[in-house]
């Protein structure tokens, strides 16, 4: 039997429009042509985990009854994800409002629509009973993440990627096993896991969650320290406390791996030309399970993971940027070869 990933998360519509800045605040600013696609956190993680390949994927969210879900379907089903578990509800499919400047950076507004009404019926259970990995984010309701976790069997591995931020109480904590988040959720994550800021908290550029458009130079122990470095290994000492293990996404840099009784690994990305980061950190997110369900060490996941979030930055979209297995394969050595 091969390896199964189950995602529990959301799907949207992203409805992507250019725009030569960001606005401020009371500011209207002219911008691009509309483009209409498939996203959504939990959806975008399903296509990359089945395009790492070798991996069997399960998608469990909620769609409306309504064209946007059947351009969900059309682009996970195209991606061989599972979908007959998939809840369709009388209200509107999710709707993301994502603006892309010409430096690739986004800003995103998710309206959750259907989303909100995600539940884990028998079926669903009985399919997180057979997954070795169980992915989710904080998209959909918390308690369809913690129904999810409980419901996983005894070795398998619960990953969760806690984005957008949230507080997360007590009695989630213990049932993940591996916590992804990027620079900004891990400062508010680990502040709330001893009762005050960390240390340093404020720093950094939090500019994006694994998108893999650095400079980084290497693959390893040590290949992407720079700026922010202290800071974010404070931030994964404090979650640590929480969860056996952390990943510190880092945009541009690539990752943080921390895991208890273990030497931190900085895991460097590739430089590209970012063309729009909107599926990056999903993109990772999505290959770090394939991998991990395959057998791999968290930090060789998370090197392949950083690889195949630097492709996507250089496509438009979410889940039309995400690579397949050759790609990333490709890429990855071409990355290594840089380093020697």
């Amino acid at each position: 039997m091969s390896a199964h990933v189950v995602v529990v998360g959301s799907a949207n519509v992203d409805l992507v429009v250019p725009v030569p800045r960001h606005p401020g605040a009371g500011e209207t600013v002219l911008g691009g042509d509309l483009v209409r696609t498939a996203g959504g956190k939990g959806a975008n993680q399903a296509v990359a985990a089945s395009r790492a390949g070798g991996v069997r994927t399960t998608f469990l969210g909620a769609l409306g009854r309504d064209d946007a879900a059947d351009l969900l379907l059309a682009s996970l089903t195209s991606a061989r994800v599972d979908t007959a578990l998939v809840d369709r509800t009388d209200t509107a499919t999710g709707t993301a409002f994502i603006a892309v400047d010409p430096g690739g950076e986004n800003a995103i507004v998710v309206a959750p629509g259907a989303n909100a009404r995600l539940t884990l019926g028998p079926a669903a259970v009985a399919r997180l009973a057979e997954a070795d990995v169980v992915l989710a984010q904080l998209e959909v309701p918390l308690e369809a993440v913690v129904d999810a976790a409980r419901a996983r069997r005894a070795g398998s591995r619960m990953v969760l990627n806690a984005a957008p931020s949230r507080p997360l109480p007590d009695d989630v904590w213990p049932l993940v096993d591996v916590l992804v988040v990027n620079e900004h959720e891990a400062r508010d994550l680990a502040g709330g896991a001893d009762g005050s800021p960390p240390d340093g908290a404020g720093a950094g550029d939090g500019a994006g969650d694994g998108d893999g458009a650095g400079d980084g130079d290497g693959a390893g122990d040590g290949d992407s320290r720079g700026d922010g470095d202290g800071e974010h290994e404070r931030l994964a000492a404090a979650l640590l406390a929480r969860v056996p293990a952390v990943v510190v996404t880092r945009g541009a840099r690539g990752c943080l791996v921390a895991e208890r009784d273990q030497r931190v690994v900085h895991v460097a990305a590739p430089r590209v030309d970012p063309v729009d980061t909107t599926g990056a950190g999903d993109t990772f997110c999505g290959v770090l399970a394939a991998h991990l369900a395959l057998g791999a060490t968290l930090a060789d996941a998370a090197r392949v993971a950083v690889v195949a979030g630097a492709l996507a930055v250089t496509r438009p979209g979410a889940q039309d940027a995400v690579p397949d297995a050759a790609d990333v394969e490709h890429a990855a050595q071409v990355h290594a070869g840089g380093a020697r």
